[in-house]
C-alpha cells in the first residue's frame, strides 16, 4: 500500500441531473447545479486522491470545507472535480480542490479530511443510533452502511458513506 504524501491527486466526475439542482433544494427558479452537490463532488475527489493509501481499518471524514462557487452549471452538463493533497499534520489532510464544467472553472477552495479508525467512528455513531439499527463496515466494498434502510429523514440510516 502506498504512503500518503503531499502531491497526491484525485478526481470525481458527474453529469448534472435533476436531483442535483439548486431548485430541488428550495432555491426556486435556480435550475443549476447546487453548491452542496459541488461540495460533495470536491470531497469525493479528495477521498479519491488517497483511497489507495488509507491504512486498513481506517477511513477519512470531512471536517472542513471552504469554497467559492464561481459559475452556474445547467442540467445535463458534465462536471469534474480535482483535489490535490497540499498538507499533512498528523491525522489531518488538507487538499486544494476545484471543479470545472465543460466551459470554465465553477468552484475552488480547500477541503480538510481527518483519518479516523473505522471501529471508533462506528462506536461513536452507534451511541447516537437507536439500538435496533446496527451499523457495520464493509471494508471490502469500501463503504460504511447500515444493515437496513429506514426513513429518508434520517441521514445515517439512509446513506451509504464512502470509507
Amino acid at each position: 500500500m502506498p504512503h500518503i504524501q503531499i502531491g497526491l491527486k484525485g478526481q470525481g466526475e458527474m453529469v448534472v441531473e435533476h436531483q442535483d439542482l439548486a431548485s430541488v433544494m428550495g432555491n426556486i427558479g435556480a435550475e443549476v447545479l447546487s453548491t452542496h452537490r459541488v461540495v460533495l463532488l470536491m470531497e469525493m475527489a479528495a477521498r479519491n486522491a488517497i483511497k489507495d493509501c488509507v491504512p486498513e481499518g481506517k477511513m477519512t471524514v470531512g471536517t472542513f470545507i471552504r469554497i467559492q462557487h464561481l459559475a452556474a452549471t445547467p442540467l445535463g452538463s458534465k462536471v469534474r472535480a480535482e483535489a490535490s493533497l497540499k498538507g499533512m499534520d498528523g491525522r489531518k489532510l488538507t487538499f486544494d480542490v476545484a471543479a470545472y464544467d465543460e466551459f470554465e472553472k465553477i468552484a475552488e477552495g480547500e477541503n480538510e479530511q481527518l483519518i479516523v479508525p473505522i471501529d471508533t467512528f462506528l462506536a461513536r455513531i452507534q451511541k447516537k443510533t437507536p439500538s435496533q439499527i446496527p451499523l457495520s463496515a464493509d471494508e471490502s466494498a469500501g463503504v460504511l452502511t447500515t444493515r437496513q434502510t429506514y426513513s429518508s429523514s434520517n441521514l445515517i440510516r439512509q446513506r451509504i458513506f464512502p470509507v
